[in-house]
Order: structure tokens, then C-alpha cells, then sequence
């Protein structure tokens, strides 16, 4: 078997080649770089500075202190008036000295000074004029509240228990009148019956007539009702001229007379008034002035009732 012939030279690839070759440009190969010189100094880290060591020094003698008691920390004598040590700034330990007696009261409250030195930090505040005006006047308020108070407390007391208190009716022992209409008493005022009047027998207001109740023993009163005219019926108001001013003069058991201005109504039916008196042995009423007033007209009052504190209030 023969082998297969070889090919035949192709020209145009050849040229080619051969203009590709020319066109190559030679380039050295890459040099490793030098090595860099060393430093001429060394590297080094910042510099710290050193502090300087203590230098413990002696106490020196001090002559004017040498009087003072010695520091129990150190034997230091100080003077008698310190309280640290000069040396050590510790406190000093006063062996021996009783403790200072606190100052009276009085002197406290007015702001008296202590004849010791204080101790620092306990020193007192710098007082000025407007804290003493201010102290006392604090002073004058507290010591006129407990006046007022030991004055009015024991009235307050007696006002709240007479106000809560269950009442009870009184009735007076003897009553009497400045002058009374035929059949028409003031016996009639405290009959308690509405039905019934009394009347001065005078015309117009009646004004300056009066009628008086006593009682035998001194009776605390709470309230008292008045009825006007000569019934509670409505219809029977215009009969007479009815009270609208009522003057109540009370005698108490010690002889003082105190008196009460009470204003009624225009109307039928009984008017209830507080009066709350204590220890009342007389009352008087006077009438100085009438609703429909007129010269055919007298006053009249049906009924005066009185009531006072239950008994049911003491258990």
C-alpha cells in the first residue's frame, strides 16, 4: 500500500504568514523591581510622659496650734475651735466634753443663735429681714386661729348638735299680754287649737302690743311656729289684719336680755322660725308692723308654738 501524497504548497497562505510575522513587535521581558533601601531609623511608638513619684513631706511645727487637742487619726494638734484636723481632714473626737445642750424653745422659734461654732456644712442660713416679718406674722395668725377657735369651737359644737337634734314641743308656764279683745286671751296663743286667736283690741298694725311667755325652769329653745290671723283657713285671712314684724326680746337665766327680729309671711297656715336659745327663762313679742293694716282691722295671732331639744337626744 503507498502512502497518500503530500499537499501542495498554497502561495497566498504563505503571504499570509509572513505579513503577520511583520506586524509583531518584540517586547522585552518584565524586570523584578529592586528591593528598597532600609531606614536609617527605626520605627518606634509615641512617647508617654512619666508622672512624677509623690514626694511625701513632714509636718512642720506649728506653734499655734500646738495648744489644741492632738487628731485621734493622725496626733496632730489643731485648734480648740476645729472640728477636722488640719492635717488629715478627719473629725475630730472631743473625749471628755459633754454633748451641748439644745437651746430652749424660745429661742429657737425667734431665731436665737448658738454661742458654738457650727459645723461645716451646718451652718445657718442667712436670715433676712422678710423671713423675720413673715415668722412673725405667721406667729400672729396661729396664735388668733387659736383664740378664734377656743372663742367659737364650743358655739360650733352646740350649732351642729342643735341642728341635728330631734325636737320636741315646750310649753310655756304663763303667758301674759300688754291688753287683749274681749274673749280672745293670749291664754288662747297656746291652747293648740287653730281655731282660736288673740288679738290687742286696738286697730291698725297694733304696733308696740305685745305678749309675754316665762317659763320656770330656763329651757333651751330650737325653733318656734307662728300661726297668724284668727285661723289657718284661707278664706278667713281678710277678717283680720295680720302680723309682718315681730320683735323678740329673751330674758336668759342670768338676767342678759338678747333680741330677735322675725319677719312672717302673708299667708295661712303656721310659719316655722329657727331661734336657738339656750337657758330662756322669759320672751316677749312685739309687733311693729301688720299686713292689711286698715281702721276696721285688728291683729290677730292664732297660735305661738315652741320647741325645744328631745329628751330622746341624751341617750
Amino acid at each position: 500500500m503507498t502512502p497518500d501524497p503530500a499537499p501542495a504548497p498554497n502561495a497566498l497562505s504563505d503571504t499570509m504568514n509572513h505579513r503577520a510575522r511583520s506586524l509583531l513587535v518584540p517586547v522585552a521581558d518584565p524586570e523584578t523591581p529592586a528591593p528598597a533601601p532600609p531606614p536609617a531609623v527605626a520605627p518606634v511608638l509615641p512617647g508617654r510622659p512619666d508622672a512624677d513619684r509623690p514626694q511625701v513631706r513632714a509636718p512642720g511645727h506649728q506653734p499655734d496650734i500646738a495648744n489644741g487637742p492632738p487628731c485621734p487619726w493622725c496626733s496632730t494638734p489643731n485648734r480648740p475651735d476645729r472640728h477636722y484636723c488640719a492635717r488629715c481632714a478627719m473629725p475630730l473626737d472631743r473625749t471628755g466634753e459633754g454633748e451641748p445642750r439644745p437651746a430652749p424653745w424660745w429661742r429657737r422659734l425667734f431665731g436665737g443663735r448658738r454661742n458654738e461654732t457650727p459645723w461645716a456644712g451646718d451652718r445657718p442660713r442667712l436670715r433676712r429681714v422678710f423671713d423675720r416679718i413673715g415668722t412673725w406674722i405667721t406667729l400672729a395668725v396661729v396664735i388668733a386661729l387659736a383664740v378664734l377657735g377656743f372663742v367659737y369651737i364650743p358655739d360650733g359644737v352646740q350649732a351642729t348638735r342643735d341642728h341635728f337634734a330631734k325636737r320636741a314641743p315646750v310649753s310655756p308656764d304663763r303667758i301674759t299680754a300688754s291688753r287683749s279683745f274681749t274673749g280672745h286671751e293670749p291664754e288662747l296663743l297656746i291652747d293648740k287649737r287653730s281655731n282660736t286667736w288673740w288679738g290687742p283690741g286696738v286697730s291698725q298694725s297694733g304696733q308696740g302690743q305685745w305678749v309675754e311667755v316665762s317659763f320656770t325652769e330656763p329651757t333651751r329653745l330650737l325653733d318656734l311656729i307662728i300661726t297668724p290671723g284668727t285661723s289657718t283657713k284661707p278664706d278667713q285671712l281678710n277678717e283680720s289684719a295680720l302680723p309682718h314684724r315681730v320683735e323678740a326680746a329673751i330674758t336668759k337665766k342670768d338676767g342678759s336680755t338678747t333680741t330677735r327680729d322675725l319677719t312672717l309671711d302673708q299667708g295661712a297656715g303656721g310659719q316655722r322660725r329657727p331661734f336657738r336659745v339656750g337657758e330662756v327663762t322669759k320672751v316677749r313679742f312685739t309687733i311693729e308692723s301688720a299686713h292689711a293694716a286698715s281702721a276696721d282691722k285688728q291683729v290677730a295671732i292664732a297660735e305661738i308654738e315652741f320647741f325645744g331639744p328631745s329628751s330622746a337626744n341624751r341617750t
